[in-house]
């Protein structure tokens, strides 16, 4: 199994956004030191005062400087706030400074009017599914330059590195996205972290519809990877305590309080009480919004859901409120998967 991660930058207490930043690279630098695949970095707005995560192809550009060769990404870069083309060149600018090891995960995810607003976003769009595939096929034919001759954008030109193109991913969170992704054959990431209720089906629905790409960025075959909220530590218990975080900030965000993250300590008094471990097997049917474990027991349960979808590779996200505490996670589910040190 493949490991990759995902990061929302989340701002430090009594922290700025340059701690963020910081602490963004140290993980980017650990994931390629440890074998993960990929990191990719998030996009939201109007939050940045606890996730500084507002600019994916800023960041990208400073990790590719950072880094050698794990592959780098968005997750996502959300292209309903966006032209095709604008995003196409900052992806093939990208890959001029990451050559051959970038990502394109395309999403879409409206925010609050204010920010739809100050984005210049419509926020209502009479087809928005139809849109949306209308600008990933787009951003795809500008990546690989293959708008037909004698096509109004035919003569448009993007940075190039002269290795591969990035790698288009479509990402979301519901079976729509996955009829998208299937429908112009290309690869496809579904974020089991917010919607884990849907991920057996959206999974379906990408195989059942697939069809082998006539873009030259997409693949013959269905590729998958799951993403997932998972945290790791050296026991079951000390890991249920630490997904307390995750458990009580998913609490205050259906009271509408998004986008903090309370401590350890905080968290557990919220839940009233340490949350109790992930068991080693889950049911069928059963998905929760977030796992947790040891190495071996965490290792179990990712092999449990990534052959519940059908993929090989498992994105982690996780909501942590302590840095170390979320490298060591990092470090330990490595180890528990077996993961190739570089």
């Amino acid at each position: 199994m493949e490991l990759s991660v995902v990061d929302l930058s989340p701002v430090p207490d009594d922290g700025t956004a340059t701690d963020a930043y910081a602490n963004t690279v140290e993980a980017a630098k650990q994931a390629e030191r440890l074998g993960y695949t990929r990191f990719w970095v998030a996009e939201h707005h109007g939050m940045a005062d606890t996730l500084a995560g507002t600019t994916p192809e800023v960041l990208l550009g400073h990790l590719a400087a950072e880094t050698d060769s794990i592959r780098l990404g968005s997750g996502a870069v959300l292209l309903n706030h966006y032209s095709p083309f604008k995003v196409a060149e900052v992806f093939g600018a990208l890959d001029a400074l990451a050559p051959g090891r970038v990502d394109a995960g395309l999403g879409r995810a409206n925010g609050s009017p204010a920010v739809d607003s100050a984005l210049g976003t419509e926020r209502r769009v009479e087809n928005p599914d139809e849109d949306h595939r209308e600008k990933v096929e787009a951003v795809v034919n500008h990546l690989y330059d293959d708008y037909p001759e004698g096509h109004a954008y035919g003569d448009l030109e993007i940075p190039r590195s002269g290795a591969a193109e990035p790698v288009p991913w479509v990402l979301g969170s519901s079976p729509s996205s996955a009829a998208i992704a299937a429908e112009l054959g290309l690869r496809y990431c579904f974020a089991a972290f917010i919607r884990p209720q849907f991920a057996a089906h959206s999974f379906e629905e990408y195989r059942e519809q697939f069809r082998s790409s006539p873009l030259a960025g997409g693949t013959d075959d269905p590729r998958g990877i799951v993403a997932v909220n998972a945290v790791c530590a050296d026991t079951d218990e000390e890991a249920a305590r630490l997904r307390a975080v995750a458990e009580a900030s998913f609490k205050r965000m259906q009271r509408g309080v998004v986008g903090t993250t309370p401590s350890v300590e905080e968290a557990i008094d919220e839940l009233g009480g340490v949350p109790d471990p992930t068991p080693a097997t889950l049911d069928e049917d059963e998905w929760p919004r977030a796992i947790s474990g040891s190495p071996e027991t965490l290792s179990g349960l990712l092999e449990q859901l990534a052959d519940r979808v059908g993929v090989d590779e498992v994105m982690i996200q996780h909501v942590v409120s302590d840095h170390d505490d979320a490298l060591r996670s990092h470090e330990l589910l490595a180890e528990g998967v077996g993961l190739d040190p570089r």
